[in-house]
C-alpha cells in the first residue's frame, strides 16, 4: 500500500482533497506537525468528504518521529529543487511520497537526508508550484499505474 506524507501541510482545503484522494486509491496519509490547521476543521471535513471515520491517517510530532514510528523503507521526496523527473523512477507498491508545506515546500535538511531520492513535476520555469493536492494526486497515481493499479496487499485492483 502507498503512502503519502505530508509535512507540516497548511491549507486545510489540500489536506482534505488528499484524504479523498488517499481514501478511493487505499493509501495511508501520515501528517506531520506542525499542522496548520486543526483536524477538526469544517474546511477539512468538507473537503475530506465522509471518509475520516474509514481512513488510516497517521499524525507524527516531527519528521525524526514519524522516520523512527514508521521506519519507511523507501522514501521520495517531491520538490522543485530536484533535478530528477518523477516519471524516471520505479515506484514500488509501498513507497512513502513525502510533500512539503504549500509556502516553503520540504526543508533543505530533509532533502539533504535522500538526496537521490528527490523528485520533482516538471513546470514552465517562472512558476513555483503546483496546487499541493494536485501534485499528490498526479504522483500516487503514477506510482499506482507503474505496479498495474494494484493496491493493498496485491488482492485488489483499481478499477
Amino acid at each position: 500500500m502507498m503512502h503519502i506524507v505530508l509535512h507540516m501541510p497548511e491549507i486545510p482545503q489540500n489536506t482534505g482533497n488528499i484524504v479523498r484522494t488517499c481514501k478511493v486509491t487505499g493509501s495511508v496519509l501520515h501528517l506531520i506537525k506542525p499542522l496548520g490547521f486543526m483536524i477538526d476543521n469544517a474546511k477539512l471535513k468538507r473537503a475530506g468528504l465522509d471518509y475520516w471515520h474509514e481512513m488510516d491517517i497517521r499524525i507524527h510530532d516531527c519528521w525524526g518521529d514519524f522516520i523512527a514510528g514508521e521506519a519507511p523503507g523507501r522514501v521520495w521526496l517531491f520538490t522543485t529543487k530536484a533535478k530528477k523527473l518523477y516519471t524516471e523512477v520505479a515506484f514500488a507498491g509501498s513507497d512513502y511520497l513525502v510533500f512539503g508545506r504549500e509556502t516553503a515546500g520540504l526543508p533543505e535538511d530533509i532533502r539533504n537526508e535522500y538526496p537521490e531520492n528527490c523528485l520533482r513535476i516538471p513546470m514552465l520555469g517562472d512558476e513555483r508550484s503546483l496546487n499541493l493536492s494536485n501534485a499528490v494526486a498526479l504522483s500516487l497515481y503514477e506510482a499506482l499505474r507503474q505496479n498495474g493499479f494494484v493496491i493493498g496487499s496485491g488482492a485488489d485492483r483499481l478499477s
